[in-house]
């Protein structure tokens, strides 16, 4: 090996900076150890603990000093699989963007081509994209982009914005950069909000130029309070408001006409006695009083009173907004009230005429106009902080700007007058609808205040003084996964680490003795580089990441491997230690095959990357890694023993007692064998495309949408009687599964997946737990079973969300990996080899190999006691099976194309046959390792991962038997008759 000394000293000096950037991980993890113990189990008080340490020097190394925050910053990151807390993919709405820069614009075109973008945007599409194209094919060139009416309006003209005179081309760059600066703006305002909150080391990214932007919350709990926090556009209006009085002939109008359309005559509710109820007993019709019969009014839970027309509860809301948007309503508004806007309160719970504990929401009507312009909005606002009113109750007070503080002054002023009340509105929302009694309000501060708590305060000021978002932000995709789920995540990982480098390992020294020793050494190197980069990169570490450096220890010796069996190979044909060795690192040895076998995986491990997104992207980064640092060291870190062992003059056999005399003298007729496999295969393929038309496969959520929850029970629990109390609710959408143990269930519904906003996620929230309460022990409440907290052991311990859109971008981005895939690999290897002959065998190979894969997907789910979604996870694994499947495909072919550029005599069967008997311990030794630490991982890496691992123990299985059975007979029957002919009279003339 040339240049020894460099390689030694690159070894020890990647070594020493590997331990360096390792040695934070534990120095952090240690303090945060501390954190925890100091806290007891108080997250908050946790957080602050380590806030309070952030600037405190932590790690002495004598020549230089860090503190915890630098620490921190150079740990390996875990992520929300292994460390617990929130992440979610927020869409900023691209189309209220367009809006805005149009001044809402009343084009029809316009609008037509708004309405046909959300329809028709398909998977991996931005909806700038998607509007671009619908606008070209609704205007047909009839209208502009630069119209007066549509983007050429005086908001957008001067410098660098639009004219009359542009072209669309010329406007779409236009408005591409406007929409990247209010997502830009929107990414600004949301870091400012999350830096306020309160977790150690948040993430947050824009995702390329969909408008979406990731977060990321290690450590956060409490779930509907982050998602209020980063959905809220912070939209801040001022309203005056209706009476109860004033407005209540229009709700008893209302009630009336809704009698003809809603009423049911088998339903019978109290009447309420509230004002409204109240107005309703002077009327002349006293039958509209009757129980039942007022589909309005029956809905009250308690009565209002000043601006509040009533408290209504949270589940009517929705019934309640349709009906006042309904034309034969809104038609009995009279005068200046037809632009009235009925709007909610915030939730809070009063007692029912039981006595009851329930949720309430209060109804409000503001006083709109024809422009739906509220009277001051809330940019005036400049600064906002948490307090507490003159009752010593949580507030929020706002400071207002000179035009502002002019402006309120005013509109309280009106408000004294007329004895009305100011509506304070957030994103729809009333936080408080406050009357005026001593006058005009100067000086531009004003409060809120309401049912809140200090949490609720401190967020909320957080929000207004952040600013607002320029358009809606939206959870298209999110994942809640609490810190005991993440705990067992990291020790089921832990174990199943442990477990594989040790059958490995001793494998490696059964079969290969003092080789293996060597080939050791190279793993354990390997795996303080591989933990020494991800260190250095700032690499988050998930559990797919996890399985990812289990597979790595099991490819780490492959390459050993092929290089131990070629020097067997030269040693058998009577060479000397030394050529033996220089034999078998050189390319016409084992370096073309490792070449081969690993740049094909890495292809596929790159398209991985590319193409996957949170823990699958860990997992591609990990693989990847692991790739080029076991290259490394099985190449140069076990080269340097062998050759210690070598000048040493110690004997060196590569074999044992118990592998010495096997796959020796191996002779199988393979080729022989390929109508019985062609068959085989032939059958297996129908069955697998079969089974996939009827039984079909079972799509995940990131592939169809939905909402995915793992619940833990205090004891077992039958899924089929969870199953029917869901369904119930959840309109029919409920998928119950045991999930793990028998008191673990992973529960899916597409219930509201589409519906924008938190008030849909909580609502499903809240109807798990209302149905499932039933089967817990009294004292579990709402919080405890949603939010996540250190030692939870029931409830929600995993919850995931992902809207239509971003399932279709996902299920776009897993066909173009699976087949960008095989495309870019069998580009390679038809380069590689020269002949295409090549290529086609080995991607016929990958194709039977994923459609039996499939096929056993779609013929077992059904069964199986784990589970068996195709999702992201499956995506990972089938692009895993074709890197291993191209990896056994190449050793192989290797020795094919080597036999027969060579001596070999024998017919052209004869001699792909001796190819294939010769490598058969390459084979079977590179495929065992892998399949071993596979097994481990699927019996002890945990439920979430378990799907995953078969999916990949399957494909690895049927790669070598495709390899040997279906890739090479393939290369041989498409191979001409005439290049047969040639190489056998090469052959006989050798």
């Amino acid at each position: 090996m040339q240049n020894k000394g460099l390689i030694k000293f690159f070894a020890i000096l990647f070594a020493l900076v590997s331990i360096y950037q390792l040695s934070f991980t534990f120095v952090a993890s240690k303090v945060k150890n501390d954190a925890k113990s100091f806290a007891n189990g108080d997250s908050e008080k946790e957080v602050k603990y380590l806030d309070s340490i952030g600037k405190e020097k932590v790690f002495n190394l004598g020549f230089t000093n860090f503190t915890f925050n630098e620490v921190s910053d150079k740990q390996i990151n875990k992520g929300l699989d292994l460390e617990g807390g929130i992440n979610v993919i927020l869409q900023i709405s691209v189309k209220d963007i367009l809006k805005g820069l149009s001044n809402n614009s009343k084009n029809p075109v316009f609008n037509k081509s708004l309405a046909d973008a959300t329809a028709n945007k398909k998977g991996n599409q931005t909806y700038l994209d998607a509007f671009f194209d619908a606008f070209d094919a609704n205007s047909n060139g009839t209208v502009k982009l630069a119209s007066p009416d549509i983007f050429a309006n005086r908001s957008l003209q001067g410098e660098g914005g639009v004219d009359f005179q542009m072209t669309d081309a010329q406007v779409k760059k236009i408005i591409s950069r406007k929409v990247d600066e209010s997502v830009e703006s929107a990414f600004g305002v949301l870091r400012k909000r999350i830096d306020k909150f309160g977790v150690t080391q948040p993430n947050i990214q824009k995702l390329g130029n969909s408008g979406q932007i990731l977060v990321e919350l290690p450590g956060a709990k409490d779930v509907d309070r982050i998602k209020k926090l980063l959905q809220s556009t912070a939209q801040l209006e001022f309203w005056e408001t209706y009476k109860i009085e004033e407005i209540g002939n229009f709700i008893m109008a209302a009630n009336e006409s809704l009698k003809k359309t809603e009423i049911k005559t088998t339903e019978v509710k109290p009447v309420v006695k509230d004002s409204l109820s109240a107005l309703l007993a002077d009327a002349k019709d006293t039958a509209v009083a009757k129980k039942g019969n007022n589909p309005l009014l029956d809905k009250i839970i308690a009565q209002g009173g000043g601006p509040v027309l009533g408290l209504f509860s949270p589940k009517d809301t929705a019934v309640i907004n349709g009906y006042f948007k309904r034309a034969d309503i809104r038609i009995l508004l009279a005068g200046d009230q037809r632009y009235a806007k009925f709007v909610w309160g915030i939730t809070s719970t009063i007692k029912d005429e039981k006595g009851k504990a329930v949720d309430a929401v209060e109804l409000y009507a503001l006083r709109g106009n024809r422009d739906n312009i509220p009277a001051m909005s809330g940019g005036v606002v400049t600064d906002a902080k948490d307090t507490f009113d003159q009752l010593g109750k949580p507030a929020v007070s706002m400071q207002m700007d000179g035009q502002g503080a002019k402006s309120w002054e005013e509109l309280t002023g009106r408000a004294y007058t007329q004895k009305s009340n100011i509506a304070i509105v957030l994103d729809d929302v009333v936080y408080s609808a406050p009357g005026v009694s001593s006058g005009p309000i100067s000086g531009g501060r004003s409060e809120i205040s309401g049912a809140f708590d200090v949490t609720q305060t401190k967020d909320l000021a957080n929000v207004l003084r952040a600013g607002k978002l320029p358009a809606a932000a939206d959870i298209v995709q999110s994942e809640v996964v609490g810190p005991s789920l993440g705990q067992e995540a990291i020790d089921n990982g832990t174990n199943s680490a442990i477990l594989g480098l040790f059958i490995v390992s001793l494998w490696m020294m059964i079969y290969y003795g003092k080789a293996g020793w060597f080939a050791n050494i190279a793993l354990a190197v390997n795996l303080l580089f591989l933990f020494g980069i991800l260190a250095s990169i700032g690499a988050v570490l998930t559990l797919p990441g996890i399985a990812g450096i289990v597979l790595t220890m099991g490819t780490a010796v492959d390459a050993n491997i092929i290089i131990y069996e070629r020097a067997k190979e030269e040693l058998r044909a009577g060479r000397t230690l030394e050529e033996a060795i220089k034999t078998s690192y050189s390319w016409r040895g084992a370096m073309s095959s490792i070449t081969d076998a690993n740049v094909t995986h890495i292809l596929t491990g790159a398209v991985l990357f590319i193409f996957g997104s949170g823990p699958i992207k860990g997992f591609a980064t990990t693989l990847l890694i692991g790739i080029i640092t076991s290259l490394f060291t099985s190449i140069f870190i076990a080269r340097i023993f062998i050759d210690w062992n070598i000048n040493r003059k110690n004997d060196l056999t590569f074999v044992t007692k118990f592998s010495k005399n096997i796959f020796t003298n191996f002779h199988f007729n393979f080729l022989g064998m390929k109508k019985w496999t062609y068959l085989i295969s032939i059958c297996i393929v129908i069955i697998s495309f079969t089974s996939l038309a009827i039984n079909g496969l079972d799509e995940g959520t990131d592939f169809v949408g939905g909402r995915t929850f793992q619940i833990r029970f205090e004891k077992p629990i039958e899924t089929e009687t969870v199953k029917a109390e869901l369904e119930k609710v959840f309109d029919g959408s409920a998928e119950v599964k045991v999930f793990g143990s028998d008191n673990q269930l992973k529960i899916t519904t597409k219930y509201k997946v589409q519906e924008p906003g938190i008030q849909a996620d909580e609502e499903v929230n809240k109807l798990l737990f209302e149905n499932l309460k039933q089967h817990y022990s009294a004292g579990l409440t709402y919080d405890k079973f949603v939010n996540a907290y250190d030692g939870k052991k029931v409830g929600i311990l995993q919850a995931s969300k992902v809207g239509p859109t971003v399932a279709e971008d996902i299920k776009t981005n897993a066909y173009w990996a699976v087949l960008g895939a095989m495309a870019i690999v069998f580009l390679y290897l038809m380069i590689s080899y020269r002949k295409w002959q090549y290529s086609l065998g080995a991607i016929a190979a990958v194709a039977h190999d994923v459609i039996f894969v499939l096929g056993i997907y779609s013929l077992c789910y059904k069964f199986m006691p784990f589970g068996m979604e195709i999702d992201q996870h499956f995506i990972a694994a089938i692009l895993t099976v074709i890197g291993y499947s191209m990896n056994d495909t190449v050793i192989v072919f290797d020795r094919v194309r080597e036999y027969l550029a060579g001596k070999t005599k024998g017919t052209f069967a004869e001699i792909v046959n001796q190819s294939i008997n010769t490598t058969m311990s390459r084979t079977i030794n590179t495929s065992l390792t892998m399949i071993v630490v596979l097994l481990i991982m699927f019996v002890f890496g945990g439920e979430s991962i378990r799907g995953f691992i078969f999916a990949m123990l399957i494909g690895i299985i049927v790669g070598t038997y495709s390899s040997l059975f279906i890739a090479t007979p393939i290369l041989v029957d498409t191979i001409s008759k005439e290049d047969k002919e040639k190489v056998e009279i090469t052959h006989k003339e050798a």
